[in-house]
């Protein structure tokens, strides 16, 4: 990290509210600002409190007491701020519990070379006013300038650790996210006697514009995950500057760093993948908590009427201001629209205010409350509103009007009705099973505007991926990999647009990005197909947080996330949502295959189309795809495999309907059979002795598990007729030294068969004297149609004749 840069600077005094508190306080909200007026004084440093200083002399040390460090400074000025340019904002103000007043006082500091020494003097005079200083961890334009959305630059992530167990806390952190730039001790202690304590990562580049919403984001993540402050949220919350003094109930300490690693730095996406990747700390919950311990809860709020005079529990104004305060916080969070966060403080006001304020003081304070909300918790998340008629436009039919409308039907998306417009289909399948590698191929030949197992779109469709599943080197190397027709390629490369992996889910600020990356891929016309894939990874259960076995968390996801962001894009687009499968018995499949959709009963009520991939066959590469319309009449379920790189249909006749494992087990069986025959042919030849089939059968009854005679002569007959076994007869066997023969078919050949002879043959090398070997090449084979024995045309060429199952 380079050190700070030289720029010319001064110090820039100003004064500021005259509220003592804290800027950990969480009843604080108000941002720093320059109050300066004329008849303040000018100097460039100015006491807190001037009727204190009496006394003129130089200062005296305390010698019981630390003191500000100059080098520690430094170093926590280069950590915060050494790539950043701008003002840096710091505020100092009185601690509690020291029996003194003071104004809280703020200066502005230009980054460069001068900026430790000068925020290293502002310390120590600080000090000697028994006040801490904090900054705020990035820089902002101009002096005066210190609000959330004044902030321009901010190159660290800092998390807060003041409550529980801090040592468990920084242990998980840095199990997850990886060894800190710098550990502060604040010069806090924790009830159980732990120091409270912050933990920096610095970045590999100061964060700007966007880039800083997601800084505050993360801070906000972080401590969410592990239990540390929550108002990290916000862009413009002060912290200690390591170095300075702490003074709190009659403490006094130095907040000094522990931990110092310079050269780690993260880079900010890398950074939000890892946090989004870590659980949280032991004992922590991600529940959101609405309502304060030592505050009535806000059900109990929106239902008890309040009387003007103090006359109730709590004051019409405590009240109005808990129920607008929720009905802010339910438009700022995107479950609500502004009108109806507005229809809802209204409603409250005319239930249950005794007398109900006017309008007007309503309005004032409900946008009082939204100004202080936004720049406490950044800017509000952007509502999809969905386009499904409401309760006034809900269409009705009559029995005739159905009965006499004669116009066409719509066209299917994919025919035959597998997706209609505005319906939405849900691909299932185990993991592994191969649904990714299908559900490409798919799309591609959809986009391609091409038939795809019989699957057939009218027209090359316009198709959004939304996957969540493969990184984006791994997803172009698997669309390279799928073996699919150049011309099927070269007409959907403008149709088919794929996202990479996403960390995010679909709630209300994800279905924004989607919205808005669908509108920038797709600018003339919305998509035809939008696809989901996987669920899983992408699914918000509501603000109750279920998962996806939980009903009304499913049916949330379903109608408030995929039906408002289809209704958003094209209320005619069809959706494709990808699930994973739970595991099942084979006879449950058998009786009912969508039992095996994971989650809630409630998905398979809602879709229009389901369908299941699944191996019927664990050791079998065939899949089957079992489908069920609600749209139109059943189709048959299709067994699938690979051949060639490419997904074909298999014809179900060459399928075994019955006793399919029993069945397997005998194939394998005479496979089994079929080899060793094979090998004893081959290795009987080595040792100079070949056989007739009936000599065979003789000879290796009950050897190797080949049973009878019988059965051996039956499994000569069936690898005979396919080619494996041929036969050496007549001049040939004659040639070979061979006895004549009687059998109709003569002696028994394998492929590369060696005959040993009764001439030897000396190693010239070892001396090593063995019998001499020669090839044995068939002269006649079983014509599989016929079953005559007719000569072989070249016997240098071994032939293999497959019989097919009619």
């Amino acid at each position: 990290m380079p050190v700070l840069r030289p720029r010319r600077a001064v110090l820039e005094a100003g004064w500021m509210t005259d509220d003592p508190a804290e800027p950990s306080d969480p009843v604080q909200d108000t941002p720093m600002r320059d109050d300066t007026t004329p008849d303040m004084p000018a100097e460039n440093i100015v006491h807190f409190n001037p009727w204190r200083d009496f006394n003129d002399a130089a200062p005296q040390i305390d010698v019981f007491g630390d003191e500000p460090d100059p080098e520690q400074i430094a170093q926590f000025m280069q950590v915060v701020f050494g790539y950043c340019d701008g003002l840096i904002p710091v505020r100092s103000f009185i601690d509690k519990g020291q029996g003194i007043d003071g104004r809280p006082h703020n200066i502005w500091l230009e980054v460069d070379q001068a900026a430790p020494e000068k925020m290293a003097t502002f310390a120590t005079w600080a000090s000697r006013e028994g006040a801490a200083v904090y900054v705020i961890p990035g820089t902002v334009a101009a002096s005066g300038q210190a609000k959330a959305t004044e902030i321009q630059q901010m190159q660290t992530v800092v998390v807060d650790l003041d409550t529980g167990d801090i040592a468990a806390k920084r242990a998980h952190l840095e199990r997850h996210l990886g060894t800190p730039t710098m550990v502060v001790e604040s010069g806090g202690v924790t009830p159980e006697g732990q120091r409270k304590c912050h933990v920096w990562w610095a970045l590999t580049e100061p964060a700007e514009g966007d880039d800083i919403a997601r800084v505050c984001r993360l801070r906000g993540d972080i401590a969410a995950k592990v239990g540390g402050d929550m108002h990290f949220r916000s862009a413009h919350q002060p912290i200690r500057v390591a170095g300075s003094v702490y003074y709190k109930n009659s403490l006094k300490t130095q907040v000094r760093i522990v931990e110092l690693n310079a050269a780690h730095e993260r880079d900010l996406a890398e950074f939000i993948e890892a946090v989004t990747d870590m659980s949280p700390a032991a004992g922590v919950s991600l529940q959101p908590e609405f309502s304060h311990p030592d505050k009535p809860a806000i059900d109990e709020v929106l239902i008890t009427p309040v009387r003007e005079g103090a006359q109730d529990d709590w004051s019409r104004f405590e009240g109005a201001s808990a129920a607008i305060g929720h009905f802010i916080r339910m438009v700022h969070e995107g479950r609500m629209s502004k009108d109806e966060g507005w229809e809802g403080i209204c409603g409250y006001n005319a239930a249950m205010l005794r007398p109900q304020w006017p309008v007007e003081r309503l309005k004032r304070e409900s946008e009082r409350l939204w100004d202080r909300h936004v720049e406490k918790y950044g800017p509000p998340v952007i509502r999809l509103d969905s386009g499904t008629p409401g309760p006034v436009e809900m269409p009705t039919f009559t029995l005739g009007a159905l009965l006499d409308d004669q116009s066409p039907m719509p066209e299917d998306i994919i025919a035959p009705r597998v997706l209609t417009p505005g319906g939405l289909l849900v691909l299932g399948g185990a993991p592994k099973v191969g649904k990714s590698d299908l559900l490409i191929s798919w799309l591609v030949h959809m986009a391609a505007g091409a038939p795809f197992l019989g699957f057939t779109p009218p027209r090359p469709l316009r198709i959004f991926y939304l996957q969540a599943e493969i990184q984006y080197h791994y997803l172009r190397e698997r669309l390279k990999q799928i073996a699919l027709p150049p011309e099927v390629l070269a007409a959907a490369r403008d149709t088919f647009v794929a996202t990479p992996k996403l960390k995010m889910l679909l709630d209300n600020e994800g279905s924004v990005r989607v919205a808005r990356a669908i509108q920038t891929a797709f600018p003339d016309e919305p998509p035809d197909i939008l696809c989901v894939d996987p669920i899983r990874n992408l699914f918000d259960g509501g603000p109750d947080g279920g998962g996806e076995n939980d009903n009304t968390a499913m049916m949330f996801f379903l109608k408030e996330r995929i039906e408002v962001l289809r209704d958003h894009i094209d209320p005619d687009c069809g959706v494709i949502l990808i699930h994973h499968t739970k595991k099942l018995s084979k006879q449950q499949v058998k009786d009912d295959p969508f039992l095996a959709l994971s989650g809630a009963s409630a998905l398979r009520g809602f879709y229009t189309s389901g369908l299941i991939l699944h191996r019927p066959d664990e050791e079998a590469a065939e899949r089957k795809l079992e489908i069920e319309l609600r749209n139109g009449p059943a189709l048959p379920s299709k067994l699938i495999d690979k051949v060639g790189g490419q997904w074909v249909e298999i014809n179900p006749m060459n399928e075994r309907l019955v006793r399919q494992d029993v069945g397997a087990k005998h194939d394998a069986e005479r496979d089994r059979k079929a080899e060793v025959i094979c090998g004893l042919l081959y290795e009987e030849a080595l040792q100079g002795r070949m056989y007739t089939m009936t000599h065979f059968a003789e000879t290796f009854e009950n050897t190797g598990g080949l049973g009878g005679q019988s059965i051996i002569r039956e499994r000569l007959n069936v690898l005979t007729t396919k080619g494996y076994v041929k036969f050496v007869r007549g001049a040939a066997a004659t040639a070979l030294d061979l006895a004549t023969e009687r059998s109709k078919y003569g002696y028994l050949c394998v492929e590369t068969m060696r005959l040993a002879t009764s001439r030897e043959r000396v190693d010239p090398g070892t001396g090593e004297v063995s019998p001499e070997l020669i090839d044995v090449l068939p002269s006649h084979y079983k014509c599989p149609q016929t079953g005559a024995v007719l000569p072989v045309e070249n016997p240098s060429v071994w032939v293999y004749r497959e019989v097919e199952d009619a």
